[in-house]
């Protein structure tokens, strides 16, 4: 059998249309109907609207239910990982897909995580291609309320701070390209502590059960089954750095062959492939895509 890890994109990956295709599904759309319960409005309406799909409080939700749904469908059709890992919101569903908590557990967290990042404000982030990776680092250790963020591959990180911070950065350190993210706050930074210690709260009235496969997380890459240990990382996870290289670079330590990114868009398996070219990368963000 070939060893496969199933990973999954956060916000930022989202498309106009995702998941409709899914209601032709019956047990589908019955998880739709239970996620407008919890969510108090349709994720199918958001993901037809332009204007609401991009906005934090509804994308991260919409993006748990649509790779969770496609999760389910994998599961039935008796596929299973060696290993799992997600992107920032990502690793929600990773857990998910790991049996570590159950579907309205995991969305009733990402609805609390969405709130709170929503809210933020005062910060900023941005993404930096091309770049030498030792100047970034010096030039971060110089200033104040600065940190990386996103650790995505060598050739590409995210940083975020405050805006006099990341635009001192900015202007200090050469790249290929530097683009300012759409986004409301410092998200993976020191300054979403606050947000952190709300998030705490829900956190934890939610069981973690053991996984049934590993977990790599965003702030330790390393492998975990034990639910605890998975709970503790995910709370650090919204002020801690999403080590996205280092968990692609721990693939290859695994034995890992294949990588199946579960989600619309293929933005992890196009950062995996320009360093990893031995590994077999599949894309799977449609039911077609099961049935091709």
């Amino acid at each position: 059998m070939t060893k496969t890890a199933w990973i999954f994109p956060g916000q930022g990956s989202q498309k106009i249309g995702m998941g409709i295709d899914l209601l032709e599904i019956d047990a589908a759309k019955a998880k739709f109907a239970q996620a407008e319960e919890i969510l108090g409005w349709s994720v199918t309406d958001v993901c037809q609207s332009e204007d609401d799909i991009s906005r934090t409080l509804y994308t991260q939700p919409c993006l748990y239910v649509v790779e969770s749904l496609l999760v389910d469908l994998m599961q039935q059709q008796g596929q299973r990982p060696d290993l799992v890992a997600g992107h920032s919101l990502g690793e929600y569903i990773a857990l998910y897909a790991a049996g570590v908590y159950d579907w309205a557990a995991g969305l009733t967290l990402v609805k609390r995580r969405a709130e709170l990042m929503d809210n933020a404000a005062g910060g900023m982030m941005a993404a930096l291609i091309g770049f030498d990776r030792d100047e970034l680092e010096a030039q971060i250790q110089q200033t104040p309320d600065v940190v990386l963020a996103n650790d995505n591959s060598s050739a590409q990180v995210v940083i975020s701070g405050t805006p006099n911070a990341v635009n001192a950065v900015l202007s200090q350190v050469k790249s290929k390209r530097a683009v300012p993210l759409n986004v409301s706050g410092a998200f993976h930074s020191p300054l979403m502590a606050a947000a952190a210690s709300e998030f705490e709260e829900v956190l934890r009235t939610v069981v973690f059960n053991t996984a049934q496969v590993p977990v790599l997380s965003n702030v330790e890459p390393t492998p975990a089954v034990d639910g605890e240990v998975i709970k503790e990382r995910l709370q650090r996870q919204i002020t801690g750095a999403v080590r996205w290289r280092e968990t692609c670079e721990y693939f290859r330590q695994e034995g890992i062959e294949q990588v199946i990114e579960i989600g619309p868009g293929n933005v992890l398996t196009g950062l995996i492939k320009r360093t990893h070219t031995d590994l077999i990368l599949k894309n799977v963000s449609s039911a077609a895509d099961l049935s091709a």
